[in-house]
């Protein structure tokens, strides 16, 4: 039995696709409600005030309004969302 399939053979011609990961709003942008902020593997950026993250971790808006990414704390980032309104105050 031989252990080699002969030439042109290939056993290595599969690949996944990307799937699409980052920022995919940046700050001062307007947004609708349920527009995706974000898509990440764990909580790199955390949610703010009117986003919610969603079972994958993806960060999305709850309110229309503009972005803006702000500290939560010296080490890690969160996204919010603000009314346009309240925005410009």
């Amino acid at each position: 039995m031989a252990h080699k399939k002969g030439q042109g053979s290939s056993r290595n011609g599969r690949d996944s696709q990307g799937q699409r990961r980052g920022v995919k709003v940046y700050a001062g942008q307007q947004v609708l409600s349920g527009a995706i902020l974000v898509r990440q593997l764990g909580t790199v950026i955390h949610a703010g005030n009117n986003v919610r993250a969603g079972r994958d971790f993806t960060l999305y808006a709850i309110v229309d309004g503009v972005v803006k990414y702000e500290r939560l704390d010296r080490k890690r980032r969160k996204v919010s969302v603000y009314p346009a309104a309240q925005a410009s105050a």
